[in-house]
């Protein structure tokens, strides 16, 4: 039993784990691997921006450059002379350097970012260099060369890249215990930055992406080891039943991102109908919905629970000296301007040593041919004799030479063949020296004023090959993203009123509005002709237009007035109509169809209101009375197909506004949903107000911006949200807030002045925070210290807002409160105010200023203005035309 137990126990002990040093030929091999990763492949160099294998495919390239395109499959093979590894390793780093579309001028399938399909096979596709690429990659003159790693060919040490291309193409790759991620950033914003730091100027550069999408860079840390950055999709509401995601993060594909959507809808944290992948040039992902889901709600969904946003943790680490070096964006892009500065002054060295030695010898010909030296080497029997006899002939003509003759001079002075000797011009010969002068002193001018050289050569590529790169993704902070904006606001529609035309493509044309992609549009036209039309890039509606606007179907709050004469020589007649939906492209005509027919007044009205007119008539016979006004609030609103009423007989001459009316419809009310965050006229939620057309809600936000909207049931609210009510122009926010830089708290109050702008009422200081705020008319605030230790807690403050300040502008610091610490601000009850009663519109009382004879105005004919007369000034009871009709 004893030996048995022996065995068990030495079993036991062989079976655990034990941890030993590596040392010897193991520790050498194990950091020479190490090295190799780090230094020959995972890791850019930060002179060039290259990885190894990146610099020998741009080296080969330029190797079999001819101008014309080059088997990527020859290419990669060609590559193989230099780099140690197989073709597939080559022809994959080649397709995601054309994939930046920066360097390699691309031909055939090299795949597709946006939805993940890998390029075709490297003999079906074929590359060759960029414009770019040839004209800040390579200088051999300039290059520092090596040994391949077979010693059979020479190949350069780092490529004399003259721009920031590793912040412009972006790089990342995982080595033996680091990593490096360095985003890739905007073309045109980075030689902005190059040029503000050879100016001196403080600069800032953030990532844009190939895939666009929105950016949080709040806290990207310059790209150094610890910053983040947020990524979203961009995402808006098709309809409401249907999203769509037009742009996708950085780092996924359309193919990942639909996984991560039906993945979380299998997990019920969203719920979705199907999903179609519409995405060709561009992304189009639809997301349907099922009946009864917010689509508002559903897009926060997507941001949370799937891919459309991500986080990315950059890390900058570059190679430097054959040392890894971790350092951040901006000292990247100021190494490698300055890096620039010295290989263009390099450059301009080497322009200067080949123009001088162009202009020595240029000056040495000619001495040698006007001077006939020539003719001095005809006795000569030896090669020496003839170098000393020319040498001895050129002395006395080479003082203002700027250097010495030298023996290689000679030779090849006697290279010059008869026939040119025979046919040497002097003055094409001085012609060439001035014009190399001229030169040598522009290079030197270069060379004196070496950074202004530098800004105009970054200045030249901006303007040579910045079109078409500007900034695709969208910087924002996330806590502003209004999703339903996107949507309501994604293209601009344009109108050629002359013509007839209307569309998103006429951008010479006068614009209208924001719109949608999905949109309907209304148009009216002079002849009094109506037509609802799809929003396209260019549509033909009917010639002079009078009004285009985005039509919102089944609405009846918009009212339409509208006087016309019909046909040639007949009445004028007035009407009010609303239209709540029409068949799409079909022309609808608002008058009685009579031929000559056209409008003499026109206004769209988004919530009912009756504005006042003037009626000019002409002169004609015996009128007696040739004005009077016209009030629409009087006009019964009908069908658009009525007939209307008869303003007159006679011939007008023309109509003018007297006054702007209010909305003749009852005020509209409005809840708040807090479960969905949407407002509602369903009685959903907490009532906001009653609002008419020219009501605007006020929104005011823990961050301290405030703001006045329109109350569109389809807002889509902030999530620091804390006061939503209806504005009352006239009346007074109180705040207390704490200002960061001054580190104080401050009292203010203040009215909104730019009702269609969002401004902040705190400073913007990151440290500076809104204490409260209060929208009462005499609020009363309670101040409550933090205790200080060794010291009695001070006692409470009371702040009665009106006594404490007047009402300034928003922009006001306002009245300093206290600069000790406070622990809370809480409100108590405000003091009693009689705010200013709203009439209500049904109560508002039209005056009827017009005194109209009832020859010229049929409505005091009538009594009524229900009903309309004819032009023998009976009166007939409505027929189907005058009824109200809803389409």
């Amino acid at each position: 039993m004893s030996e048995e137990n022996d065995n068990l126990l030495n079993e036991q002990e062989d079976s655990q784990e034990t941890i030993k040093k590596v040392s010897g030929m193991f520790k050498d091999w194990f950091l020479d691997y190490a090295s190799y990763v780090i230094l020959e492949r995972a890791v850019p160099a930060i002179e060039d921006g290259f990885k190894p294998v990146q610099r020998r495919i741009m080296h080969s390239m330029k190797d079999l450059d001819d101008g014309r395109y080059n088997k990527v499959a020859n290419i990669v093979g060609h590559t193989m002379q230099y780099h140690p590894h197989g073709d597939a390793s080559i022809a994959d780093a080649m397709v995601q350097i054309g994939q930046k579309d920066l360097l390699i001028d691309t031909q055939g399938n090299w795949g597709n970012i946006l939805t993940g399909d890998s390029a075709a096979a490297s003999r079906y596709i074929e590359a060759r260099l960029s414009k770019f690429a040839l004209d800040v990659v390579y200088n051999p003159k300039i290059t520092e060369w090596h040994a391949s790693y077979d010693g059979r060919r020479k190949e350069p040490v780092n490529l004399p890249v003259m721009f920031p291309l590793l912040l412009a193409q972006g790089g990342e790759g995982i080595a033996v215990g680091l990593s490096t991620k360095i985003l890739p950033h905007n073309f045109i914003e980075l030689i902005d930055a190059s040029v503000k730091h050879l100016k001196g100027k403080r600069f800032i550069i953030y990532p844009d992406f190939p895939t666009a999408g929105i950016i949080d860079i709040t806290n990207y840390n310059d790209g150094l080891r610890g910053g983040k950055v947020r990524v979203r999709a961009k995402i808006s509401q098709f309809d409401k039943n249907t999203l769509v995601i037009t742009e996708i993060p950085f780092g996924t594909n359309t193919s990942s991102l639909i996984d991560s959507i039906l993945k979380a809808n299998d997990k019920g944290k969203i719920k979705i109908k199907k999903i179609e992948d519409n995405t060709a040039a561009k992304v189009e992902i639809l997301v349907h919905l099922p009946g009864g889901i917010s689509p508002d709600k559903t897009i926060d969904a997507l941001y949370a629970f799937t891919s459309c946003e991500s986080s990315i943790s950059p890390l900058g680490c570059v190679i430097e000296d054959n040392r890894p070096l971790f350092v951040g964006v901006s000292e990247m892009l100021r190494r490698s301007t300055d890096n620039t500065v010295v290989l263009l002054k390099n450059e301009l060295e080497i322009q200067l040593g080949e123009f001088e030695e162009q202009w020595h010898f240029a000056s040495l010909e000619r001495i040698f041919i006007e001077n006939r030296i020539y003719r001095d080497i005809e006795e000569e029997e030896t090669w020496e004799g003839v170098i000393i006899a020319i040498d001895n002939g050129l002395k006395p003509h080479t003082k203002h030479l700027k250097r010495a003759v030298l023996e290689e001079d000679i030779v090849r002075l006697t290279e010059i063949r008869i026939k040119r000797i025979s046919k040497f011009d002097i003055d094409k010969a001085q012609q060439k020296i001035d014009s190399l002068e001229e030169q040598i002193a522009k290079v030197k001018h270069h060379l004196a004023n070496l950074i202004d050289y530098a800004i105009a050569f970054f200045e030249r590529l901006k303007k040579e090959y910045g079109k078409g790169r500007e900034r695709l993704t969208e910087i924002r902070t996330f806590e502003d993203v209004d999703a339903t904006k996107v949507i309501i606001r994604n293209t601009k529609l344009y109108v050629n009123r002359e013509e007839g035309f209307i569309g998103t493509s006429l951008k010479k044309d006068e614009y209208v509005c924001d719109c949608s992609d999905i949109d309907d549009i209304i148009v009216f036209t002079a002849e009094g002709k109506m037509m609802v039309s799809k929003v396209d890039a260019k549509t033909f509606v009917g010639k002079d237009i009078i009004h285009v606007a985005v039509f919102k179907k089944k609405d009846k709050r918009t009212i339409y007035n509208l006087i016309y004469k019909d046909g040639s020589k007949g009445p004028s007649y007035v009407k009010r109509f609303a239209v709540t939906s029409t068949t799409r492209d079909k022309e609808y005509d608002l008058t009685n169809g009579n031929k000559g027919s056209s409008v003499w007044y026109f206004s769209a009205n988004p919530n009912g209101e009756a504005e006042m007119v003037t009626i000019n008539l002409r002169q004609v016979g015996s009128i007696k009375k040739l004005r009077w006004d016209l009030d629409f609030s009087e006009v019964l609103i009908k069908g658009r197909a009525s007939k209307g009423n008869v303003v007159t007989k006679h011939a007008i001459k023309k109509v003018e506004l007297k006054e702007k009316g209010v909305s003749t419809l009852k005020p509209r009310k409005i809840w708040f949903d807090d479960t969905v965050q949407r407002l509602n006229v369903d009685d959903r939620g907490e009532l906001v107000g009653e609002f008419r057309g020219e009501d605007r809600i006020l929104i005011i936000t823990q961050s301290g911006m405030v703001k006045t909207i329109t109350p569109e049931i389809t807002t889509h609210f902030d999530d620091d949200m804390i006061v939503m009510e209806k504005w009352i122009p006239k009346k007074p926010i109180s705040a207390i807030y704490f200002d960061g830089e001054k580190e104080r708290y401050y009292v203010k109050r203040f009215v909104i002045e730019n009702e269609a702008r969002e401004e902040s009422f705190i400073s913007e200081h990151p440290n500076s925070q809104l204490e409260i705020v209060s929208t009462e008319w005499r609020p009363i605030a309670d101040v409550e210290f933090t205790k200080e230790r060794g010291k009695d807690r001070k006692d409470n403050l009371q702040v009665n807002f009106e006594e404490f300040i007047s009402v300034k502008g928003i922009s006001a610091l306002g009245n300093q409160l206290t600069k000790d610490k406070i622990n809370q601000v809480s409100l108590l009850e405000s003091l009693p105010y009689e705010a200013p009663e709203e009439i209500p519109a049904e109560d508002i009382e039209v005056v009827d200023e017009t005194d109209v004879s009832k020859d010229d105005n049929p409505q005091n004919n009538s009594g009524n203005s229900k009903s309309e007369v004819d032009d023998d000034g009976s009166k007939d009871a409505l027929d189907d035309k005058g009824q109200t009709t809803l389409f």
